[in-house]
Parts: C-alpha cells; sequence; structure tokens
C-alpha cells in the first residue's frame, strides 16, 4: 500500500510537470510575440527565442525540484520512508544529476551552436540577395569560432586539477574530499562542468549588470507609474506647434530666392525630422489615451503600487540576506584557495530563517523558493528590457514591444541563458543551508545510561553542514550545492561577484529614486523609426 502511495505521488509529480511545462511554453509563446517586430519577424529565430527562453525556465525550475527530491525521501521525524532505501536514493540522485546534465548540455548546444547560427544566418540574410547556400555557409563560417570555443573549454576541464591546495586547517578539508567524492570523477563530466561553470562565469556578469538593475528599477516603476497620456499629448502638441514656427523662420529667408546657408539648411533637416518624430508621438499618445488597455492600467494602479513596495521589500531583503552570507564567508572561510567554501553559517540570515519557518508547513517553503527563482528571472527580463543590450559602451539592441528585432531576441534569450547558470549560485548564496540540504530532518539519541536501553529517547534536529562528517548516512545533499562547488576557483569568482551585484544593486536603486516618471510610451517611439513602425504597435491598443 505504501509503495503504491509512493507510487501515485510520483505519478501526480509528473501531472505537474507537464502542466509546468506546458504553462512555461505559452509564457514564451506569448512574451517573445509580444516583443518581436512583425515586420521583421522570422520563423526560424522566433522558434528559436521560444526554445531558448523556454530551457531556460525549465532549467531554473529544477533547483527547487532538486531541494524537494532529497526532503521528500525523508519523514518528519527524520526517518527515511520505507522505499528510500540505499538504492532508490542513489537513482533519484543519479536522475537529478543526469537532469543538470542535460539540460546544461541544451545550454551548450543553444549557446555555442543553434542561437550563433541562427543570428548570423539572419544577419546575412539582410545583406545578401538571398542565396540561401551562402547565407548558410557564412552563418556556418562564423558559429565555427563559436564551437571552437566550447572545444577549447571542454578539453581544458577534461584535464583540469580538481585538488584543493593543502591548506594547515587538514580536517576542513577532509570534510570538503568527502563532500565531492560523492559527486564522481568521470572526465567527461568534468569536462562538461568546466564548460558550464565558464558560461556561469559570463552569466554572473551579466547577473551584475541587469537583475541587480531590474530588482530596483521593476518596483520603482510599479511605485511610480507613467505619466498621463493627455498631459504627454498638450506637451507633445506645444512641442509641434513651437517646431513648426521655427521652420517657417527658417523658411521664410529664402522667400525672394537667397538660397539658405549651410547652417540654416542642417537646421531645417533636423527640424523636420524632429516634426515627425513628434507626429510619430501624438498617433502614438491618440492611441493609447483611447485603449481600453490604458483604462485598465489606470483601474488597477494601486494593486501596482502594493506589488512595487511588496518587490522593494523583497529586494532589499535578498540584499541583505546576501550581505550576510558574504560577510559569514569573509569572516569563517578559509580563504580564496578554497574557493571560500564554508560549512556551516555563522551569521543568522533573514532568508534561511524564513525558510525554516515554513518548512513546518508543507509546502510553503518549496512555493518561496520557487518564487525567488522565479522572480531573479523576471527582474532579469525587467533590466535587459529598460537597459537594452549593450557590448561594453556600445548599444546593440532595444527591447522594445513588437519592434523587437530578431536580433535582438536571440541576444535576450543567451544573456537569460546565462544568468540563469548564476541562478542557482544566488540562491545558495541567500539561503545556503536550505539549498544544501532542503527540509531534512536527522535523529540524535540522547543516553540516559551507560549501555543503549529503552530509556534512552530520541530527537531530530536540521541537517547541517556543521555536522556534515557525522550525518553523511543520515542526510543527502543536493546535487546543486556539489555542481556548484566542483571547482574552487570558480567559487572564488562567485564570491567576488556577489559584492559587486550588491554595489549594482545600491546603485541602481539610488539612479531609480532619482528618476521622475517615465513616459506612457517609453522607448516605443524614435527618431530613426519609420512611419510603416506605427502600425506594428497599433495592434496592442486597439
Amino acid at each position: 500500500a505504501k509503495m503504491a502511495a509512493a507510487a501515485s505521488d510520483l505519478l501526480t509529480g509528473w501531472c505537474l510537470f507537464g502542466l509546468a511545462l506546458l504553462a512555461i511554453l505559452i509564457f514564451c509563446w506569448v512574451y517573445v510575440r509580444k516583443y518581436q517586430s512583425r515586420r521583421e519577424s522570422e520563423v526560424i529565430s522566433t522558434i528559436t527565442a521560444i526554445f531558448a527562453l523556454a530551457v531556460a525556465l525549465i532549467t531554473s525550475a529544477l533547483l527547487p525540484v532538486d531541494i524537494f527530491l532529497v526532503s521528500y525521501m525523508k519523514n518528519q521525524n527524520g526517518t527515511f520512508k520505507i522505499w528510500a532505501d540505499a538504492n532508490v536514493s542513489r537513482q533519484i540522485e543519479d536522475t537529478v544529476l543526469y537532469g543538470y546534465y542535460t539540460l546544461y548540455s541544451i545550454i551548450l548546444f543553444c549557446v555555442f551552436l543553434w542561437i550563433p547560427f541562427v543570428y548570423f544566418y539572419y544577419e546575412e540574410k539582410e545583406d545578401d540577395d538571398g542565396n540561401t547556400c551562402s547565407q548558410v555557409k557564412t552563418a556556418l563560417k562564423y558559429t565555427l569560432g563559436f564551437i571552437t570555443i566550447c572545444a577549447v573549454l571542454l578539453l581544458i576541464g577534461a584535464f583540469v586539477p580538481l585538488d584543493i591546495p593543502n591548506k594547515k586547517n587538514s580536517t576542513e578539508w577532509e570534510k570538503v574530499k568527502l563532500l565531492f567524492e560523492e559527486f564522481g570523477s568521470s572526465h567527461g563530466l568534468t569536462a562538461l562542468s568546466f564548460s558550464i561553470s565558464s558560461l556561469t562565469v559570463i552569466g554572473m556578469l551579466a547577473a551584475i549588470t541587469y537583475t541587480a538593475y531590474g530588482m530596483s528599477a521593476l518596483p520603482l516603476n510599479l511605485i511610480k507609474g507613467t505619466t498621463s497620456a493627455a498631459y504627454e499629448r498638450l506637451e507633445n502638441t506645444e512641442g509641434i506647434e513651437e517646431v513648426e514656427q521655427h521652420l517657417l523662420r527658417i523658411k521664410s529667408k529664402c522667400r525672394d530666392g537667397r538660397p539658405l546657408s549651410s547652417r540654416d539648411r542642417r537646421t531645417l533637416k533636423q527640424l523636420e525630422e524632429r516634426l515627425r518624430t513628434l507626429r510619430r508621438r501624438e498617433r502614438h499618445l491618440e492611441s493609447i489615451e483611447k485603449s481600453w488597455w490604458t483604462k485598465f492600467c489606470e483601474a488597477i494602479r494601486p494593486l501596482k503600487i502594493v506589488w512595487g513596495v511588496f518587490f522593494i521589500i523583497v529586494a532589499l531583503l535578498f540584499t541583505v540576506s546576501l550581505f550576510l552570507s558574504n560577510l559569514d564567508k569573509a569572516l569563517h572561510s578559509a580563504g580564496f584557495d578554497s574557493g571560500f567554501i564554508i560549512l556551516g553559517t555563522n551569521l543568522t540570515n533573514p532568508l534561511n530563517m524564513v525558510l525554516s519557518v515554513l518548512q513546518r508547513v508543507f509546502p510553503l517553503d518549496y512555493i518561496l523558493i520557487t518564487t525567488i527563482v522565479m522572480y531573479f528571472i523576471f527582474t532579469s527580463m525587467a533590466g535587459i528590457r529598460n537597459m537594452g543590450i549593450w557590448f561594453f559602451w556600445i548599444r546593440l539592441y532595444k527591447i522594445r514591444r513588437g519592434k523587437t528585432r530578431p536580433q535582438a531576441l536571440l541576444f535576450l534569450c543567451m544573456i537569460l541563458l546565462l544568468i540563469v547558470l548564476h541562478t542557482s549560485y544566488m540562491i545558495y548564496s541567500l539561503a545556503p543551508q536550505y539549498v544544501m540540504y532542503g527540509s531534512q530532518k536527522y535523529l540524535v539519541q540522547i543516553c540516559t545510561t551507560p549501555l543503549f536501553s529503552p530509556a534512552d529517547f530520541f530527537f531530530f534536529v536540521l541537517c547541517s553542514s556543521i555536522l556534515f562528517p557525522f550525518i553523511l548516512d543520515q542526510c543527502i545533499v543536493t546535487r546543486t550545492y556539489l555542481f556548484l562547488h566542483k571547482f574552487w576557483f570558480f567559487s572564488a569568482a562567485y564570491y567576488f561577484g556577489n559584492w559587486a551585484f550588491i554595489a549594482v544593486f545600491l546603485i541602481g536603486l539610488i539612479v531609480s529614486c532619482c528618476k521622475g516618471k517615465k513616459s506612457v510610451i517609453e522607448g516605443e517611439v524614435d527618431d530613426d523609426d519609420s512611419d510603416m513602425s506605427d502600425d506594428e504597435l497599433s495592434v496592442y491598443y486597439h
């Protein structure tokens, strides 16, 4: 009966997974279709963007699944469930590990082969006269560079030394050695791990740039809202009248047949371009003012403020937890050469405390950890949408509703894939104990007599990494934790990246507070837009 119940739970889990997968695919399709340009949309770029975005979301959902599975194998009193013997536990752990490697292999395929090929294919399509064979050859030639980089990373990873430098505190390193002996030593898996960790460092830089800013910009934009469409129309009308008067003054200089000076011709051209932009703004503002969507947004304005306040509180909670976690590593870890690995927590972490309290009521802790993961993904999307896509100081693309070029969508999805790789370490930094063991407990026996007797009593406590060697057989470590700390030098890079993340978040918070309200058509109308682009945005307002 108990085995049947376990099978029923497993079937329910797969059904929920299927529904979640369907929801992810629907969301990805809606998101991509919402932002892609109608005039420049291509089937291959659309499918690639939807698939890459879906892989990013599915990979991010693997962390809560990993934590749930290691916790589900034990009862609330700290004992293993009947079906969770050593072989079953190992199979479940291996399944999760293979799930990680499968998804990470797909990410490698997307980042180093598929997305670059589609990107360069589309670039050639714009420059070529339509010779498909030539486009494919050129795209493959440029993609070969990415494949070479991937091959180099795999080769380095296959032979990179994993030994942690010797330290005086040999007891601490014995604990670490015990930890990673579980993880296996296959050169193929090590090579894949090294490649993924290298991409995770790039994802860390993307998270510092986009996620940190998005965590401050998203809630403050919800709180401040946008300017009134009617007020902007009034200002825009005044601007049109001013430009038209200026144009008349310049044109009046040549009424008697005299040619305009070169300075006046340049000014005339600039004013005509400015007038076209203002008239496009007028058409957009008129459409928005009459739109039912605008009226709906005005009706739910109080709800947006509530969500904005909630998000800023969550962002501050994350920042405080991240700061305390990093400070704990700085004070109590063995230093840089160990990758700042720390077994146990010495400073109280607010998020760890919240998760410990929620563990008492199933499944509140899993809902919270899933919400945190999704929060990082959506704030990353908000950061990319607000900032656009940059290469150092050069702005490559803008992310605009109904006007985003296919290349920009491919870049967006690649950045999200990289950020998702770093999300697991961010969550570990926020709640290290929970990510390592979930809600597992283990039994502790208190002896009341010199010999074991029925008079002895037992109590159960949460698994703790401080006692790792003593609970090796009683508590199961998540595959996420082992994967994150396989290479000590990457762990050191993540540690310094966390400090940079905190700094960028605080700077973004100050900048977002100082900025005024966004325009109701922020980013929708630019000087380099064509008049035909007005038709694309009208889809959303009528």
